[in-house]
């Protein structure tokens, strides 16, 4: 279990800082604050992971029992499917809690956290986020901003290159202001921030017309603009376990019964995997993994659907959720009590994929 959640949360984890490396370097949000945003993520991403992981491990660790016949050696010796199931309960329960925990209290903070940085960095003026030596567009993408070297703690630039140009479709004007040096300023009176840049030219005209006009200056400021966006966050997944409980809007009633659903998932998981681990030794350990796997996103899809689908109104009873789990648990139980016939479905099941894939041709 602990094998494939870590190779998962690595994945999502990379996929994850990537897109962050990806806006931290269009000058989106600063560097400092990547490793932080993955930090805060990590109890969201193991409250779906975590269930995902018990699932195979079940899978692939009483799989080769079965396959190496250790299995039926323990059968001989009075462990019957039954007593393994209650067996595998000691760490399905330990499993169950510490995603309670991520899904009740961590992943919610976690996600105000992320929130509050990322509305901090929009915050943030472009100058703010500029990096070194690296051409910058903004994010209303009007201005592209260079500076080969930033000092005494990025308030003061050298080499300066600033490209901005009118909004306006019918008076496409570009202006470009080079300067050797320049300085971050506040206004002791009002507070405003303003952008002071030494020895340098600039050049305001339409391109393709030669009215062009150059002005040299010892010193050129310019107020640089504050986004003015709201520390407020707003989303439902940051919202505390607490608080929803007490509400009764819906979409607040739908996150908090699918918060409460997610330790459930993992006992029915747990149910659903001791049975279908049981393999054929000629059939191989991985042999039932794939249609395995697509039983368990058939799960969660329709989970992640109904929530979906009361978040928008259009289911009126939280209790569908619960209506999923105990159809799947229904399921479950079903491959247990009545094992053989399943057991053979299911065979027939994997051959009939099987045949869909293409032959291989000699």
């Amino acid at each position: 279990m602990m094998a494939v959640t870590g190779v998962v949360l690595i994945i999502i984890m990379s996929g994850r800082f990537i897109s962050y490396l990806s806006d931290a370097a269009a000058g989106e949000i600063t560097a400092n604050v990547l490793f932080q945003l993955i930090g805060y993520r990590i109890p969201g991403f193991l409250e779906l992971i975590l269930p995902l992981g018990l699932f195979l491990g079940i899978l692939l660790a009483y799989g080769r029992l079965y396959l190496e016949n250790e299995m039926t050696v323990l059968n001989a010796c009075g462990i019957s499917p039954n007593k393994l199931q209650l067996l595998t309960f000691g760490s399905t329960l330990l499993t169950a809690v510490a995603v309670a925990i991520f899904s009740l209290w961590l992943a919610p903070w976690g996600q105000a956290q992320v929130q509050s940085i990322l509305q901090d960095q929009e915050s943030l003026n472009e100058f703010d986020t500029l990096a070194p030596g690296r051409f910058q567009e903004n994010t209303s993408g009007s201005r592209v901003t260079y500076a080969k070297s930033l000092l005494e703690g990025r308030t003061r630039l050298e080499n300066i290159f600033i490209s901005e140009r009118d909004s306006d479709r019918n008076n496409p004007r570009v202006s470009v202001v080079v300067a050797e040096k320049g300085r971050q300023y506040v206004d002791p009176d009002s507070g405003d921030r303003f952008l002071l840049l030494e020895n340098g030219y600039r050049y305001e005209g339409v391109p393709g017309q030669a009215d062009y006009r150059r002005i040299d200056f010892e010193q050129y400021g310019a107020r640089i603009r504050e986004s003015g966006v709201s520390k407020k966050v707003n989303k439902i997944e940051t919202i505390p376990t607490a608080e929803l409980l007490a509400s009764e809007r819906p979409d607040y009633r739908a996150a908090l019964h699918w918060r409460l659903s997610l330790p459930v998932l993992c006992l029915v998981v747990s149910v659903l995997a001791v049975p279908l681990s049981k393999v054929n030794p000629r059939q191989g350990r991985y042999a039932r993994l794939l249609p395995c796997i697509l039983l368990y996103l058939s799960y969660v899809s329709i989970l992640t659907g109904t929530r979906s689908g009361l978040e928008k109104g259009d289911f009126d009873s939280p209790g569908l959720i619960w209506l999923v789990h105990l159809v799947f648990l229904l399921i479950a139980l079903n491959f247990h009590f009545f094992g053989p016939w399943w057991q053979r479905r299911f065979s027939q099941w994997f051959g009939w994929m099987w045949r869909l894939l293409p032959e291989k041709k000699a």
